[in-house]
């Protein structure tokens, strides 16, 4: 069966360890939004690797693994990670790039940059990494492909157009146009052979069955139209997207998994009701490793959030559900859930559209005791403390849903599956 990860909080929720856990059982992994603001961390033995574009596949040599046309690509960015990947005896022949991404060029950082500058104090939080830029060009239909790579006409001429569009961000810049059209076409040249129109590679996999997982980026509450706009990213997260930027039918999409934390994170700015300030949010911060894997920033941390969770199972049409990091909260003897929030003296329990209520909005909690057994040894969801059942129980009663797979580790062997 074909299977869509997506995370269903503001991104961090663990997918790259839920992609890899389940890719040994699927043929294909593909990657169908964003770019390396993403970054999906594994963990194999003593070894931790960071992707911030390869799907979180790479690490079965018989798997194929796929960046989709709806992703935008940093040619630096993804030539240093298949090296990276090879000097550890990881191989990356398996892996095609779709010729119709659009591409984010030195530039767009720089762009990137300025803009988030230029906000002050309504910073939205943006990793800087070039995303929004390069989606703009790609909506306004500017953008420069991978397939314009190859012609070195055609990306000259669209090159020179972006130079002289973007004067007023380039002026004071050092970047040069030849230096520039030089180093991008060299790399894209040394990937050449992995370039494909992936579309027919997907339309062939599925004509014979083969199983594929379509690996989200970010989380749902991040989504350029359904998340806590404007505090969002680029591009849709949604799993809908995954046929988009894959490439696929929508019906071959059958189990769309969400995935989530025990509690809450945030990176950056915008609204987080259950947001924990002060000693209980600096220990799940550093016990969970609550640090971005692309820019390093700490995360903003608090209780779980059901009415957020609720919403993302609405609009995506999750019929499963992994939760991550529920070893991070062992040792702690009082856990609350928030099931609503209140607002101006009502209690609301769906997800508000207006951003004045978000900011204004109280958690509504039910208070569950905690447990102090270390998760590290444990097998089975037989074997999990009795708190933690519970705390696990009131969850799928809310959302009338199993948890179907439950993280309590970063290494593949500390998962849970019922």
């Amino acid at each position: 069966m074909n299977t869509v990860i997506v995370g269903i909080q503001w991104g961090d929720e663990g997918k790259g360890k839920i992609t890899d856990f389940l890719a040994k059982d699927s043929d294909i992994i593909v990657r169908f939004s964003g770019g390396n603001n993403a970054g999906h961390t594994i963990v194999l033995g003593e070894k931790k690797f960071k992707l911030h574009l390869i799907p979180s596949g790479i690490f079965y040599e018989n798997k194929i693994c796929v960046l989709g046309s709806g992703m935008v690509i940093n040619l630096e960015v993804l030539k240093k990670e298949i090296n990276d990947l090879k000097n550890e005896g990881i191989n990356t022949k398996n892996l095609y790039i779709s010729e119709n991404a659009h591409l984010i060029l030195p530039y767009h950082i720089l762009i990137d940059q300025k803009q988030e500058e230029l906000r002050a104090g309504d910073k939205l939080g943006t990793t800087c990494q070039g995303i929004g830029p390069a989606y703009v060009d790609k909506v306004s239909r500017r953008g420069i492909r991978l397939i314009d790579m190859f012609d070195e006409e055609t990306f000259s001429e669209k090159l020179k157009y972006h130079f002289k569009e973007k004067e007023t961000y380039l002026k004071e810049s050092n970047l040069i146009l030849k230096e520039i059209k030089e180093t991008q076409m060299e790399i894209a040249q040394s990937l050449k052979e992995q370039v494909a129109d992936t579309t027919l590679i997907l339309s062939k996999a599925l004509k014979e069955n083969k199983k594929i997982i379509f690996e989200g980026a970010q989380g749902i509450l991040l989504d350029l139209d359904f998340g806590t706009y404007p505090y969002v990213t680029s591009c849709n997260t949604l799993a809908g997207s995954a046929a988009t930027g894959a490439g696929v039918p929508p019906y071959v999409l059958r189990k769309i998994l969400g995935v989530f934390k025990a509690y809450t994170t945030r990176v950056g700015t915008g609204p987080f009701p259950t947001e924990i300030k002060g000693i209980i949010g600096d220990y799940i911060r550093e016990k969970g490793g609550e640090f971005g894997t692309t820019t390093g920033r700490p995360r903003r941390c608090g209780f779980l959030d059901l009415v957020i969770l609720k919403y993302a199972l609405r609009i995506n049409g999750i019929n499963s559900l992994a939760l991550t990091k529920l070893d991070v909260l062992s040792g702690m003897s009082n856990l609350k859930i928030a099931y609503a929030y209140r607002y101006k003296g009502k209690e609301i329990d769906e997800f508000p559209q207006n951003l004045k209520i978000w900011n204004e909005a109280e958690p509504i909690y039910k208070e569950l005791p905690g447990w102090e057994k270390d998760l590290n040894k444990i097998n089975s969801f037989e074997e999990l403390p009795e708190e933690a059942k519970n705390y696990l129980k009131f969850i799928e009663g809310n959302l009338n849903l199993k948890i179907e797979i439950i993280s309590i580790g970063a290494e593949r062997n500390k998962t849970i599956t019922r």
